[in-house]
């Protein structure tokens, strides 16, 4: 076996997009994405007769002076149960992250650490726990079993497998979730995959979704350079959905007048139950009630057009990944996001893709209601999609001094990072 660098990009891509671990951050171009965030890619891996066995996105991030780290997101790609090759490769990065003057290199597979069901319990099935017991003999140190959102990337998330027929998919997926959608798209709401263009759009729903959720939103230069190289390599869609206000008005005073109708002719009777017929009058008045409630927050809105909800996704090898998106605040009872991801599935299965990864949700199976995370993690459960928990971040460590040096001062930097994240949102907000 041979330890080779700077492979080159066509090399590469054959190998890791073929491959069955294979992952959009471990592809050439997602190193061309992280240069935006002051990383250098570099593309290494393992030949065996001239053919690549292997292979590893290595983004380097300067420190101070001439040290930097490594971080290799989602893992190797490679057969993780071959242990002498995953020897084999730890012993190579370790010299060439010595010669590089990295004090440590992070990884963190894409490597299930149990099978279990949506409540969280462990079911029979893949287990990886002498994968785990391997690492920690290479010297890799294991940074905990965290539930919330951490680490670099979700260390929980809901995965769908799509190699069904999506009649069955589509039955797999909550009560709730089917009883939406059977409603079609009854507010004629304007779904499309967008361009560049859209990408204004897009970032409206980011940043109320970070302000409601307390979560953290990237400026939206970062927004348009992921979407515009990925795209570029037909690696990316931006799906956007918005409401034609006059569209939605007549829809709701269509149903009232229906409602209307009904009650009238239920009144004008002559004959039946009674008891039977106010009570469906006093239904209809109820339903009548909450559309006339909704209606009124329509009425408000002076414009004609208005954005509700937008997701880019990734496309790769055989998976697609929902990673960044959001819903404004306005109208979301008009379920938008479920329009959306119903379309982004059904959009996927008839492609051929053979999974789709929701992206990131709460360790907790069962969050709180005054959970920051239960409105999301409840919705992507009810898409029907394998609940599923990595076995986290691992650090190999090269300078034991700098490392215990840097793991004091990088939580203080990042919440930092994060509070002027946070600062700018409310900023440009007013």
């Amino acid at each position: 076996m041979e330890f080779v660098t700077k492979i080159n990009e066509k090399e590469y891509e054959k190998f890791v997009a073929s491959h069955k671990k294979g992952h959009f951050m471990q592809s050439y171009y997602w190193g061309e994405v992280m240069r935006n965030k002051n990383f250098t890619p570099h593309y290494v891996g393992i030949k065996k007769d001239n053919e690549l066995i292997a292979t590893a996105l290595l983004l380097e991030k300067k420190m101070f002076k001439k040290l930097s780290y490594f971080y290799v997101p989602r893992g190797f790609v490679m057969d993780y149960s071959d242990f002498k090759l995953l020897e084999f490769f730890t012993k190579k990065l370790i010299e060439y992250a010595k010669e590089n003057n990295a004090i440590y290199i992070k990884i963190d597979p894409d490597i299930k650490r149990h099978t279990l069901d949506p409540d969280g319990n462990i079911l029979e099935g893949e287990e990886n726990s002498k994968l785990m017991d391997k690492l920690k003999e290479l010297g890799y140190i294991h940074k905990g079993f965290n539930t919330e959102f951490v680490n670099e990337q979700p260390r929980f998330t809901f995965r769908l497998n799509l190699d069904d027929d999506f009649e069955n998919i589509y039955a797999n997926m909550h009560a709730t979730t089917r009883k939406i959608l059977n409603k079609k798209n009854q507010y004629n709401l304007d779904l499309y995959i967008g361009n560049k263009d859209d990408i204004k759009d897009f970032y409206i729903t980011m940043e109320e979704t970070a302000l409601r959720e307390n979560l953290a939103c990237n400026p939206i230069k970062y927004y348009e350079r992921f979407y515009t190289i990925l795209n570029k390599h037909n690696m990316s869609d931006l799906y956007v959905v918005k409401a034609n206000i006059n569209k939605v008005k007549k829809v709701y005073q269509t149903r009232l007048d229906e409602i209307e109708n009904n009650i009238k002719e239920l009144k004008n009777k002559e004959f039946g139950n009674k008891q039977k017929t106010e009570n469906k009058i006093k239904e209809y008045q109820n339903e009548m009630d909450k559309l006339n409630k909704d209606y009124d927050l329509v009425k408000e809105i002076k414009e004609k057009e208005i954005v509700l909800s937008s997701i880019i996704t990734v496309k790769y090898g055989n998976k697609v990944w929902t990673v960044h998106g959001g819903n404004t605040t306005l109208l979301r009872h008009l379920n938008s996001n479920y329009l959306l991801y119903y379309t982004i599935i059904k959009d996927a299965h008839e492609n051929g893709f053979k999974m789709i990864d929701f992206f990131g949700t709460s360790g907790n199976p069962n969050p709180p209601k005054d959970n920051p995370i239960y409105g999301i993690h409840n919705f992507k459960k009810r898409l029907g999609g394998e609940y599923t928990e990595f076995i986290g971040e691992y650090d190999l460590v090269i300078n034991k001094l700098m490392y215990n040096l840097y793991n004091i001062i990088v939580p203080i930097r990042r919440k930092m990072v994060k509070n002027k994240l946070k600062k700018e949102q409310k900023h440009e907000e007013k």
